[in-house]
């Protein structure tokens, strides 16, 4: 059916909307990468606003991955990430898929209670006493053990779980398979989806993750990028130029060369898994 003058009118809108917001959104990082990337003496020339830079220089990236913290904390939060992520997937899992089956005894009562700890908490004290007492304080540990589990992310994996077919885990079990097994061989690649949507979740997360670090964690050199970002974004800018002007890198391009860093390897992460994220969300909200 051929659109109408006032659906062609209402669609030419919003696509300018759209186009509107998605450059409202890149402009902020296309700056922030022209910054890292211009010469101090094409700054200066344009007046300190470089949206398309016309030279190109790596100066600030060298400087930053040569003489600064920016190289170890970037190891700590691959580190961190990989194994939080890893160990959040294999627990919410597991526990998805337990109250996932309506026979567990106690279903219901668990339910209520991890429904109870997403609207109330113990408080930030208490939190931290008890990880003062579990001596996990200014370890790798409890940065990984501190959010392992979101409840939320479980709910929307119970539901996932929910809505495959009965008959696959009935005909597994008449074969001889284990629960284990079933898990395994049959459930798991069947929920790619909301695997790749969940694991996205907690990589996003235990990537940005900044209090938990300045909370627990005094050894800076175990602190993970966003903390260490944080530092370098708060130390003014230096005003002298010591030198030839053609050789300066302004404290302004390192920052942003850390921003840049921060943020482009969850930018190629996203884009093998954007084909699994709104499906798994989706089918993991259905039931619930």
């Amino acid at each position: 059916m051929k659109p109408t003058r006032g659906e062609r009118l209402f669609y030419g809108i919003n696509y300018l909307f759209l186009t509107g917001c998605g450059l409202l959104a890149v402009f902020p990082f296309l700056y922030i990468v022209s910054v890292s990337l211009t010469p101090y003496v094409e700054v200066i020339r344009h007046g300190g606003f470089i949206v398309f830079p016309r030279k190109i220089t790596f100066e600030a990236y060298r400087q930053l991955l040569t003489e600064s913290e920016i190289p170890r904390a970037f190891l700590n939060t691959v580190f961190i990430t990989a194994t939080a992520t890893a160990l959040g997937l294999i627990l919410t899992t597991m526990l998805a898929y337990g109250l996932a089956r309506k026979s567990l005894p106690g279903r219901q009562t668990i339910l209520l209670v991890l429904l109870f700890t997403m609207f109330f908490g113990g408080g930030l004290i208490p939190q931290y006493l008890l990880m003062k007492w579990l001596h996990l304080l200014d370890t790798y540990a409890v940065l990984i053990l501190s959010g392992t589990v979101s409840v939320f992310n479980m709910f929307v994996m119970k539901g996932f779980f929910e809505n495959l077919p009965d008959g696959l885990e009935e005909a597994a079990l008449i074969d001889g398979a284990s629960e284990l097994q079933t898990l395994r061989k049959i459930i798991l690649p069947l929920s790619r989806p909301v695997l790749a949507t969940i694991g996205l979740f907690y990589a996003v997360g235990y990537w940005n993750s900044f209090f938990e670090a300045v909370l627990y964690v005094r050894d800076v050199a175990k602190h993970p990028l966003q903390p260490v970002l944080q530092r370098m974004l708060s130390v003014p800018d230096a005003t002298e130029i010591m030198g030839n002007i053609e050789d300066y890198v302004p404290s302004e391009a390192v920052k942003m060369a850390a921003v840049v860093i921060s943020i482009v390897p969850i930018l190629l992460v996203y884009p093998f898994l954007q084909k699994h994220f709104t499906k798994g969300v989706l089918l993991g909200s259905i039931k619930g």
